[in-house]
């Protein structure tokens, strides 16, 4: 079953942030864009390059009203340890949420079972709750900032101009379409 157009669940989380623990809830997505961006684990390979690309755009995602929660099933301990132990999560200043029970995890139908782990997901939601993307690749894939932040554009571009539709690499300022009967067939 596919999560798009459906509204995130409930939920309440300790996460690391800023140097600070604090607790993070489906409340404090609400009225706001937000990006969630699962990974498998700490410590590992891939992950820390995608979490300090998004770390790297963060100012950018910040300027859209975006606000970024990385996700994964270690805790917020262990999310503190590794900001402070590597250069690379260090410059990180977005919402690093633990998720050791999986609950967020399963939330969002990101939950590789056998092994407790998320897969390597992102969800856009909107300022309702609504998730309006999705992207979801292989262990081995990692992602990347600016084509998240195009994404990110797009959603809201979509939401603040009902009727309008952005094509295949679609860029802010770029002519969009309005899907009618006449157009049909004339792309």
């Amino acid at each position: 079953m596919s999560v798009i157009n459906t509204e995130i669940k409930p939920f309440k989380a300790s996460a690391y942030k800023n140097g600070k623990f604090i607790e993070v809830s489906d409340a404090d997505v609400k009225g706001k864009w937000s990006v969630f961006f699962f990974y498998p684990a700490d410590f590992t390979f891939v992950c820390p390059t995608e979490l300090g690309d998004v770390a790297d755009h963060y100012d950018e995602f910040q300027k859209m009203g975006v606000e970024i929660y990385s996700v994964s099933t270690d805790t917020h301990f262990t999310h503190k340890a590794w900001h402070d132990s590597s250069e690379t999560i260090g410059k990180i200043q977005y919402t690093m949420i633990g998720d050791p029970t999986g609950t967020l995890t399963r939330n969002f139908d990101n939950m590789r079972e056998a092994e407790g782990l998320a897969d390597r997901g992102t969800f856009i939601v909107d300022p309702q709750g609504i998730i309006q993307a999705v992207e979801v690749t292989a262990e081995g894939i990692g992602r990347n900032a600016f084509g998240l932040l195009r994404k990110v554009k797009a959603a809201q571009y979509v939401a603040a101009h009902p009727g309008e539709v952005c094509p295949a690499k679609w860029e802010e300022g770029k002519a969009t379409l309005k899907p009618s009967f006449d157009l049909v067939g004339k792309i």
